[in-house]
């Protein structure tokens, strides 16, 4: 394994004594571990993780990030970075269907590829011992009755998973609960909404675990949705991305953001050639929300979560919107 210092997400540098006291506006050096490889009997392949944690800090709050179809852990530094620096310990695992990976499209998991995701991120709450020894510095820090799910896209439903969302499997032709009771928030970034009559042709032929139900995804969590994210997947257009929000029981919270499109203004990476709508203020305006976001779901402090609908409300020209059920 490798050991490397992660970009600061901000300019401005303090400490931080522990995870109550962070700021959004400070940030703590930070250190990251790659790849820490676990051990994942009857997967095929091991599984590579990466853990960047702040070098400073106690009861530091666990996010547990699920990237999108074909990345990897070397991926979502804008996010993941900015999290670290600001008091969260972020592990990223890679996929099966990373292009690290190579899996080729008869290999026989692909047709479980969906669940394959959902047993890695298992496996990193199975393993957090390893994973914290293996940072440098890290060990007695976590505060593990505090773990959010996140992801990105195909990453979201993983994470919503975790959340209570469940998937129609393709291959058992059953529908199964596999949220997880240590995952207690979660942020649903671009996430898929409901399948049949809403995906295209192609997308009902090529990705035939696309038909998820909402009604058991009682977790919080915020979902993340541009309003010009017209996915090739869908026949109804950006609102489809709303889905996870407004389909789903509980406290639940949407950003809806204004102009943006699947990357969300480049959370994918640092010039990342995916990115179509390269958008510097609306990945900062991601960053903030997301960890203010999270800070309340899991029952750090609220002061950042009012400030940032409060921010949004009263903006002369907001980037987005956020409503609350």
């Amino acid at each position: 394994m490798t050991a490397s210092a992660a970009p600061s997400a901000t300019t401005a540098s303090a400490t931080t004594a522990s995870a109550t006291t962070a700021s959004a506006t400070t940030s703590a050096p930070v250190v990251s571990v790659k790849p820490v490889v676990l051990e994942a009997p009857g997967r095929g392949a091991d599984l590579p993780v990466r853990v960047a944690a702040p070098t400073t800090g106690s009861e530091l709050p666990v996010i547990v990030f699920s990237h999108g179809f074909g990345s990897s852990l070397n991926g979502y530094g804008p996010l993941t970075d900015f999290w670290a620096a600001h008091g969260f310990v972020v592990i990223q695992p890679t996929h099966l269907d990373s292009r690290a990976v190579g899996l080729r499209q008869d290999d026989p998991r692909t047709p479980r590829l969906w669940r394959f995701r959902v047993e890695d991120m298992k496996r990193v709450l199975d393993r957090l011992d390893l994973l914290e020894a293996a940072v440098p510095g890290l060990g007695g820090r976590l505060d593990r009755s505090r773990i959010a799910a996140a992801g990105h896209s195909f990453g979201g439903q993983t994470a919503g998973n975790l959340l209570g969302l469940r998937v129609l499997d393709p291959v058992s032709g059953k529908e199964e609960d596999l949220s997880d009771s240590r995952i207690k928030a979660g942020v649903l970034l671009a996430t898929a909404g409901k399948g049949g009559a809403d995906l295209t042709p192609f997308a009902a032929e090529h990705f035939p675990f696309m038909h998820p139900s909402f009604a058991h995804m009682t977790t919080p969590a915020l979902v993340v949705a541009g309003d010009r994210d017209d996915s090739p997947l869908s026949v109804r257009g950006p609102e489809w991305m709303a889905d996870p929000y407004v389909l789903s029981p509980g406290d639940k919270s949407l950003l809806t953001l204004f102009g943006a499109e699947h990357s969300l203004g480049g959370i994918a990476g640092y010039e990342a050639q995916e990115t179509t709508d390269e958008h510097p203020e609306r990945v900062a305006l991601i960053q903030r929300v997301t960890w203010a976001y999270l800070r309340h779901a899991l029952g750090i402090e609220d002061a950042a979560w009012t400030a940032a609908r409060k921010g949004l409300t009263e903006s002369a020209a907001p980037m987005g919107r956020i409503e609350s059920k």
